[in-house]
């Protein structure tokens, strides 16, 4: 039977005793250390393990985490598990002075980056007194993010956490040079340490048909799309090589900005403006229809109906929505009765997980809010289904407290359904989840595992990844496929290349009483 540990800083009895969390956190005491685990293996507990030994040296410490509704987990997480310890939040809405003296007046700090970094601009405090910084989701440490200015004011042991660095080697890099990590310890479900603690998850890929009225309407903005690129290629703007994408508009885009800034107003830029504009528009038309379906459809094409209308509008919507294309198109979406059958299918999936378990939970991932809202709508009528959703701020969307207490009425049982967009995957201590179902793959390796990550848990877990045929959801899929692939087989190579070098020594007493 698995023991606990025993510690003077942790409560007794709190934190079971694994020998690979143990292992990590004495790395991470000696050094610097971006920590890798798989989500859902205690990447906090290897944080509050180094925590309790820097607190007994009389040492304080800063914990960053992106958002607030992980400042407030994680500051609930070690007040629960320290003993003799005073943990506090810190916030943005807190006044200077307060924030200050509490920073001062604490043992632990727990705050978003944003926080910390404008009053280290504002000379509020500095970080000399703190003995160990952590900085969790770390993959956020590149460019302009907060982690990073946090990292140039401080000089002492640090230590990064992540369950999906990403594939990008230079990435990684760019991590650990910005947050000053030296070294990187990382496991996997495959760890012989590791495994014992791992729960299977199943994940099953449904495919599903596209009817009718849909692949007529994307046909149409397929064919709108092509001849916007069309012209953007005959003025010498799109490679032809390319096909158009996203990627590939931003960066004409880019492109055609920088010769306006250069002073170049000629009638190639100005019409290469308007096509790049238009084309993206139309692309971002076509996904819509392939992966999420004619509801998120038609509230986007009003959308562009709605900014044509005006005055000021853009002349690209004007020009789209005076289109043939876009004419036939609006007419079909707008007489057709069919959504996606994605819809129906998430339905019998949700109603099939909570018939066979009374007590089962689902957790559903979509890119958009029209679907998230449609999901809602439709899955209350599925019996003994309780839904709710999990969205972002922004465009009066949940607000951070709102997004807590639609947490704990999940982990309660309150709710048993729960559909959310990108907020919910990641970090948050989601309760666990008997079923997390993909309305679309997303071609993004860092967001598939932490989506697939929700469940699995404690006990075994059921993937579902919707996949409609013959659209941009099977590249997306193929593209995290790859990306993955690609991001474990360096770990590995990493992994294999730390252990063949000398463990890094151990100050004396760190965790001797483990």
């Amino acid at each position: 039977m698995t023991g606990f540990i025993s510690h003077p800083r942790i409560v007794p009895g709190a934190v079971e005793e694994r020998v690979y969390q143990l292992s990590m956190a004495r790395g991470c005491v000696s050094e610097s250390t971006l920590i890798i685990l798989p989500t859902g293996l205690g990447k906090t507990v290897v944080a509050l393990l180094t925590m309790a030994e820097i607190l007994e040296r009389k040492g304080r410490i800063l914990v960053l985490a992106p958002t607030k509704p992980l400042v407030d987990q994680h500051a609930s997480f070690f007040s629960e598990n320290l003993r003799d310890t005073s943990v506090a939040a810190v916030t943005g809405n807190m006044a200077p002075n307060k924030r200050r003296t509490t920073v001062l007046s604490n043992d632990v700090i727990v705050s978003t980056p944003q926080a910390i970094s404008n009053d280290l601009m504002n000379e509020i405090y500095d970080l000399l007194e703190f003995d160990l910084v952590i900085y969790d989701e770390a993959h956020r440490g590149t460019g302009n993010y907060a982690y990073v200015h946090v990292a140039e004011k401080y000089n002492g042991l640090a230590l990064g956490m992540t369950a999906s660095p990403g594939s990008d080697i230079e990435r990684m890099d760019e991590v650990c040079r910005n947050l000053s990590l030296k070294r990187i310890d990382t496991r996997s479900e495959y760890d012989p340490d590791v495994s014992p603690y791992v729960y299977d998850v199943n994940v099953e890929r449904i495919e599903v048909n596209m009817p009718k009225d849909l692949t007529d309407v994307i046909s149409l903005l397929k064919a709108l799309t092509d001849r916007y690129a069309a012209e953007l290629t005959a003025l010498r703007l799109m490679d032809p090589n390319w096909p158009p994408s996203t990627k590939h508009l931003l960066t004409i885009g880019r492109n055609l900005q920088a010769r306006l800034a250069n002073g170049e107003k000629t009638s190639v830029v100005f019409r290469g403006l308007t096509l790049q504009s238009m084309c993206i528009k139309a692309l971002h038309a076509v996904s819509l229809a392939e992966t999420q379906g004619m509801s998120a459809l038609k509230n986007y094409l009003l959308k562009i109906q709605a900014e044509a209308s005006k005055k000021d509008g853009g002349k690209g919507s004007k020009e789209i929505v005076a289109s043939k294309e876009f004419v036939k198109a609006w007419k079909i979406a707008s007489e057709s009765r069919v959504e996606h059958p994605k819809v129906s299918r998430v339905m019998t999936l949700v109603s099939r997980t909570l018939g066979s378990d009374e007590g089962a939970k689902v957790l559903i991932f979509t890119q958009y809010r029209d679907t998230c809202d449609l999901l809602v709508e439709k899955l209350s009528s599925v019996g003994g289904a309780r839904v709710g959703k999990l969205i972002g701020q922004a465009n009066g969307g949940l607000k951070q407290k709102e997004q807590i207490e639609m947490l704990d009425m999940f982990r309660d049982g309150l709710r048993n359904v729960i559909v959310a967009t990108s907020v919910g995957e990641e970090g948050l201590d989601i309760a666990n989840t008997d079923t997390v179902i993909f309305y679309e793959p997303v071609p993004s390796e860092i967001r598939t595992i932490q989506r697939r990550g929700r469940t699995g848990r404690r006990d075994r877990g059921k993937v579902y990844v919707l996949v409609a045929k013959g659209t941009v959801d099977e590249v997306f899929e193929e593209s995290s496929r790859k990306k993955e692939l690609l991001m474990r087989s360096r770990l590995e190579r990493l992994s294999k290349g730390l252990s063949g070098k000398k463990a890094p020594a151990v100050r004396q007493r760190a965790l001797s009483d483990f």
